[in-house]
């Protein structure tokens, strides 16, 4: 039984099926009070945190949707709202390096699992742009330093907290048309059109030209799935 914490655009089709399920039989326990798997570790952290099991289901509902799947099962508890789990069962770093192991000569994600701290930082720098422009700046210029450089699990397990806060609404447009500036060469219509979208409408265009025409930089960003999952 596990309810990964790191991005779901990580997982491959069947680690993203497979946790979708898992998080159900967890709701499941906790809704019914059923006995099985109730003391199990993935549970017994889940517990008392309703809103965040419904706001992780909703993670991998919009992941799915990227990849051709719709969800028609959503969750609906509401507990601790705003809170998530505190601890782990393994840190997002020690996550990404399960996954790595597991994935050699397989499938992959969405999102290849990154190597150093510069490659997470490029795949999570949307995500960021969209919630806080200050630590959007002095994040990336610590990854370009030396000693950022090497901090790839530090930087994991803050980014993966980071990304668990909501969008700031004043920040979404700013950020879209920053991914926007990736795949509007593909668009049909003309580039002014995109003023008159809502932040909804122009989150989706950009996910289908980036999904069609594999613009490899959109596709392996975080923002490009997570953002859905949030009230934008």
């Amino acid at each position: 039984m596990r309810i990964w914490d790191i991005n779901p655009g990580y997982l491959n089709r069947q680690s993203l099926l497979g946790e979708h399920r898992e998080l159900h039989g967890i709701v499941s326990i906790i809704e019914n009070n059923k006995k099985g798997y109730s003391r199990h570790p993935e549970t017994v952290r889940w517990v008392g945190f309703g809103w965040a099991l419904k706001q992780r289901h909703k993670l991998l509902a919009a992941e799915m949707k990227l990849r051709g799947y719709n969800d028609k099962t959503p969750v609906g508890l509401i507990s601790n709202k705003n809170s998530w789990p505190e601890n782990y069962i393994n840190t997002p770093f020690e996550q990404i390096n399960i996954l790595s192991d597991k994935y050699t000569g397989i499938e992959s994600g969405r999102i290849p699992l990154p190597k150093n701290a510069q490659q997470i930082w490029s795949q999570h720098k949307y995500s960021v742009m969209a919630r806080d422009l200050a630590a959007y700046k002095s994040i990336g210029k610590f990854v370009a330093t030396d000693k950022g450089k090497s901090q790839l699990e530090s930087i994991a397990n803050d980014l993966t907290k980071f990304l668990r806060q909501p969008p700031d609404k004043r920040l979404i447009l700013n950020t879209l048309h920053h991914l926007w500036g990736y795949v509007s060469e593909y668009a049909s219509f003309p580039a002014k059109n995109i003023e008159a979208m809502n932040a909804i409408t122009l989150l989706a265009t950009i996910q289908k030209l980036a999904m069609a025409n594999e613009v490899t930089y959109v596709v392996h960003s975080t923002a490009l799935g997570e953002l859905s999952a949030w009230d934008i």
